[in-house]
């Protein structure tokens, strides 16, 4: 049986999360179901803790999920062994006291944690059934960002607390996934430069250690409306996707993750034949976070959208490079999750309308604001893209060329703002900054199309309906 260990805080426990949501994303539909064939031990929450006394089988605890769920259930269909999850999370806790394993403070989670751990282990032991501890998911650090003291010392912190669970568990090679915290919502917005630290504490210690997995998690989805778009976690359908963000994580580790390659057979045009080359880039809205391929069967006159159409040569940079084309791939729905962007449509009405070749390149970071696409950037150096943007459209540009074709950069078409904090009086001066200004390079006059922000449903769901 392989084990696995899942600790934390709020977004650990599935803040603003609900079960009954799950039906409504259809690559997760089901997960509201237990799961009988994996195991599951869980202390979950600060003063009311909610116990399994035992195992049971995994499901949805008091109505939330944490990523779990659909970790499972991913890593179950690709490894041929039963799977057991050992769970405690409480939310508003930090590393620096509660989870500190020196001195434990506040609520005293680590002690807490291993305490639950053993007694898990130790009853697999009275039923003789074996194990292995497979891997560690931390998602934590949230407020440890607004402690003077927790907030510089978190990478120290981390890099101790990874070597304690080791030590008391006995297990030196135990591989350790670290979860980026969300960085949507005004939470994530305002505290850009307290986040930064800690992901930057969270990166020394997956840089040093061989055995420390850095997790991305800026393009999942989080809740917005009412009370949650105030707050920073992630809602039922950011939780289904973080759990899968952990278990390609692990199964790329021991070689079982399922490749996803969708090369172009055949190239589209001819030799020396002009190309016409389409930019999208921008945040959550370019990258299509809550419209599913699957419903695209369901839209009358659209359903050829599922379909990869091999006229028209795509690649793409999404998420802040979290998934990457293989080169040039034909044109359809290329999304994490099973989603896909506007770029559909858009393809569709363009080559209806624009004579001769079109080609389409996307370059979207949903975790990111205004000021980081602009040429100075900001403090938070893993989140200026400007850079990486200008020389993704270069390489399109040469990579077409080198094929023969005279490429024409005909227009970039820019979502933003949805990321970008209203409260941040500069952010509408900065779409100027960041495509006309002094250091634009050369080359890229092209004709470009800002595109306006649009309100949220109480939801926060765009749905699937092309735009």
């Amino acid at each position: 049986m392989r084990v696995f260990i899942f600790a934390g805080q709020s977004n650990m426990e599935g803040g603003h999360s609900k079960a009954k949501d799950i039906k409504r994303y259809p690559p997760f539909v089901g997960l509201d179901m237990p799961q009988d064939k994996v195991l599951f031990s869980y202390n979950i929450g600060r003063e009311e803790k909610l116990t399994s006394k035992g195992w049971v089988a995994l499901q949805p605890v008091n109505n939330l999920l944490g990523p779990e769920l659909s970790f499972a259930r991913r890593v179950s269909q690709e490894i041929n062994a039963p799977i057991a999850i050992i769970k405690c999370a409480a939310g508003g806790t930090t590393l620096g006291a509660d989870w500190n394993p020196d001195e434990p403070g506040g609520f005293k989670l680590y002690p807490l944690a291993l305490r639950l751990v053993q007694s898990s282990l130790a009853e697999l032991d009275r039923k003789k059934v074996p194990y292995r501890i497979e891997g560690f998911m931390w998602h934590q650090g949230e407020n440890d960002m607004f402690n003077k003291e927790c907030k510089p010392n978190y990478g120290k912190n981390l890099k101790n607390f990874l070597a304690c669970w080791r030590r008391d568990l006995k297990t030196p090679g135990l591989k350790f996934y670290i979860g980026e915290h969300c960085t949507k919502t005004i939470w994530g917005m305002d505290n850009r430069d307290n986040m930064y630290a800690i992901r930057a504490g969270q990166k020394a210690v997956t840089d040093s250690d061989p055995l420390a997995e850095y997790i991305p998690t800026s393009h999942d989805a989080v809740e917005i409306g009412g009370g949650e778009g105030l707050h920073y976690h992630y809602g039922t359908l950011g939780q289904l996707e973080h759990g899968v963000n952990y278990a390609d994580a692990y199964l790329r580790t021991i070689g079982k993750l399922p490749a996803t390659n969708r090369p172009l057979k055949v190239w589209p045009y001819a030799k020396g034949s002009p190309v016409k080359l389409f930019i999208l880039a921008g945040h959550r809205n370019m990258e299509g976070e809550r419209a599913f391929a699957q419903e695209l069967e369901a839209l009358q006159g659209q359903e050829a959208l599922a379909n990869d159409n091999n006229r028209v040569a795509f690649k793409y940079s999404i998420g802040g490079g979290y998934k990457i084309s293989n080169g040039w791939e034909p044109f359809g729905p290329a999304g994490f999750y099973d989603t896909f962007g506007p770029e559909l449509s858009f393809g569709k009405a363009l080559q209806g309308q624009v004579p001769g070749n079109i080609a389409m390149a996307k370059f979207t970071h949903s975790g990111s604001q205004m000021n980081d696409w602009t040429p100075q950037g900001t403090d938070a150096k893993d989140r200026n893209l400007y850079p990486q943007f200008i020389a993704f459209i270069q390489e399109s540009i040469k990579e077409l060329q080198a094929k023969g074709h005279q490429a024409e950069l005909a227009g970039i078409f820019y979502h933003v703002g949805k990321t970008t904090c209203p409260l941040d009086l500069t952010a509408a001066k900065r779409p100027n900054v960041a495509v006309h200004g002094r250091n634009k390079p050369p080359g890229l006059g092209a004709p470009f199309a800002e595109m306006a922000c649009q309100p949220t449903t109480a939801h926060g769901r765009k749905g699937t309906k092309p735009h």
